[in-house]
């Protein structure tokens, strides 16, 4: 997430057009948003190294081997070939290679629910993975704490992340689908302040990382002990278990679409303003 504050540079003027920088970034937004690179990128993978335990998901208060679960990674054998399964429902689809059965480091295919690339630790270790989790989920509440606070403070959240009126308009959100469906970028002024979709994205994506964070409460015996609603609020255990799965996969598409906007706005220009927070704003076609 960012915040917007024209700036622009002081170019001297010339018959030749001056670029135009703009200090896109503060310092706390930039700070906040690299650690949650790296927190969520270790989250997921430590994440995953947890599911492989027991790779089925469920609704309710109880989840077991004999109960039924609505989504399941497993491996099945034919002959003498393993054959990696995952199932949604009632539908099955073969995932050989990335799903229930995967290549180890031995180069062989091994039951295995997640594949080793994708998990921290790579080999099979619960209580290593839980650690890893547990140390990098605390820090990555306490970066959002810490996000959330300076964006109030800074009136960031109300300036830059809030819809105007004018832009929940339908025509407004329809063509800003139109302008992304053709690659069509903003320039000049409208590239200095975040479009409604980019607004919506954000907050949307803010929701999911809370979600993640009371459903992960949730399944923590400790914190059922001290907060015993959050159980009721989720619908037990393993509901929470089930939502903080979906809600760990939207954030994953959303982080793989964003990576690809930065890549056709231009990687370079995007990047640098995450890293210095100034932002060359690309000049309007005449």
């Amino acid at each position: 997430m960012s915040e917007i504050t024209a700036e622009p540079s002081a170019e001297p003027a010339s018959e030749r057009p001056q670029k135009e920088v703009i200090y896109r970034h503060k310092l706390f937004t930039r700070l906040t948003h690299w650690v949650n690179v790296v927190c969520f990128t270790i989250l997921l993978m430590s994440g995953l190294q947890i599911l492989n335990a027991h790779p089925a998901l469920y609704w309710g208060q109880f989840g077991a081997d004999d109960d039924h679960a609505f989504l399941q990674f497993y491996a099945t054998r034919d002959g003498d070939e393993l054959i990696g399964r995952t199932r949604i429902g009632s539908l099955t689809i073969e995932t050989t290679g990335l799903f229930g059965a995967s290549r180890g480091s031995d180069g062989e295919l091994d039951v295995r629910a997640m594949p080793t690339w994708a998990t921290l630790p790579s080999i099979r270790d619960l209580a290593t993975g839980r650690r890893w989790h547990f140390f990098f989920a605390w820090l990555f509440v306490i970066n959002g704490l810490v996000y959330v606070g300076a964006s109030l403070v800074t009136g960031h959240l109300w300036r830059n992340l809030i819809p105007r009126a004018r832009e929940l308009r339908p025509g407004h959100i329809l063509r800003d689908f139109w302008d992304h469906a053709r690659l069509k970028f903003p320039k000049g002024e409208a590239a200095k302040r975040y479009n409604v979709l980019q607004k919506g994205a954000y907050l949307g994506v803010t929701l999911l990382l809370a979600l993640l964070v009371l459903t992960g409460l949730t399944m923590s015996p400790g914190i059922n002990a001290a907060v015993p609603g959050l159980l009721d609020l989720f619908g037990g255990r393993q509901s929470a278990r089930s939502i903080h799965f979906i809600c760990a996969s939207l954030t994953v598409a959303f982080v793989v679409i964003h990576l690809a906007m930065v890549v056709l706005a231009g990687p370079i220009n995007e990047i640098r303003s995450m890293i210095t927070g100034r932002y060359v704003v690309p000049p309007e076609d005449k």
